[in-house]
């Protein structure tokens, strides 16, 4: 069997929109689905991952019973026919979602849960998720049933090949196009070679950047279609700020795929200010992907 999607749920709109993305992604992948509830520990010995109330403490029981049947129903309405595999697990959201990341081709959460603050653009969970997960974690947000192409946030960095990889195959797997878009800059250079250098400095000989830039988002794109000849592909070089232009770039997207950490990235950072960025502001879905560390 396929490594399953897994889906966090806790009753909130914000995950039952998650149900839907999840569902229609373990369709497209022959997958399993696994929808996993995060409870509490009723006792503080319980280890991460046991069991949580067998049998059910009758006051919660129906209310988790609640929240796992309409998540089932949800995902059934979103794919049917896929296989569905329900299950609570004692301990915090993170832990526990981290955990099943480890066995899982993909994770997939709401932007909000059911505590989350009106004024908070993104729950805490799907933000630590997108750094601590071991497989592509996608966060559900923006507008509803997006549509148009998959966005690949080209940012040339070792670490983003990974990232690259996973947005050519879920495109081919959407049957959609694909937009590469790299954002450039005077800043995107070192003025030396030493590795003591400060990563960014201004660069004069702006055409000769344009170039590198250029030749690095060509070679991106290559590598990206080995494999899927047919696969059809946008390629955009964009001078400006990065995070701006790859946030208005996803209003045109149906999802959008970034690197934990791009070629600015501190080696101590699990996740860069760019994924958190669209994390907190996109306008379509974000899978974060981590390369290797």
């Amino acid at each position: 069997m396929s490594d399953p999607v897994v889906v966090g749920v806790d009753g909130s709109a914000s995950s039952l929109s998650a149900v839907d993305a999840a569902a229609r992604e373990a369709h497209l992948r022959g997958a399993p689905l696994r929808i996993v509830h995060a409870a509490d520990r009723p006792v503080p010995f319980l280890p991460p991952g046991a069991a949580p109330w067998p049998p059910f403490d009758p006051l919660l029981e129906p209310l988790v019973q609640g929240v796992l049947a309409r998540a089932e129903e949800r995902a059934y309405e979103a794919a049917p026919g896929i296989d569905v595999l329900p299950s609570v697990v004692t301990g915090e959201p993170l832990e526990v979602l981290e955990v099943a990341s480890r066995s899982a081709a993909l994770v997939v959460v709401g932007g909000r849960g059911r505590s989350a603050f009106a004024g908070l653009l993104l729950g805490s969970t799907a933000v630590q998720l997108a750094a601590h997960g071991r497989c592509p974690v996608m966060v559900v947000r923006g507008r509803p049933d997006p549509a148009g192409p998959v966005l690949l946030a080209v940012d040339g960095s070792p670490a983003g090949e990974a990232a690259v990889e996973f947005a050519f195959a879920e495109a081919a797997l959407r049957d959609a196009p694909l937009l590469a878009l790299h954002v450039w800059n005077t800043w995107s250079a070192r003025a030396h070679d030493d590795p003591g250098d400060p990563p960014i400095a201004v660069v004069a000989d702006v055409d000769h950047l344009r170039d590198v830039e250029q030749r690095l988002l060509d070679e991106t794109v290559a590598r990206g279609l080995r494999g899927r000849p047919h696969l059809t592909v946008e390629r955009r070089l964009v001078r400006s700020r990065i995070r701006p232009a790859l946030i208005d770039a996803g209003r045109e997207a149906q999802l959008t795929v970034v690197g934990a950490r791009g070629r600015g990235g501190f080696s101590g950072l699990l996740l860069g200010s760019v994924s958190q960025a669209l994390l907190h502001h996109a306008h379509c879905p974000v899978a974060v992907v981590r390369g290797k560390e």
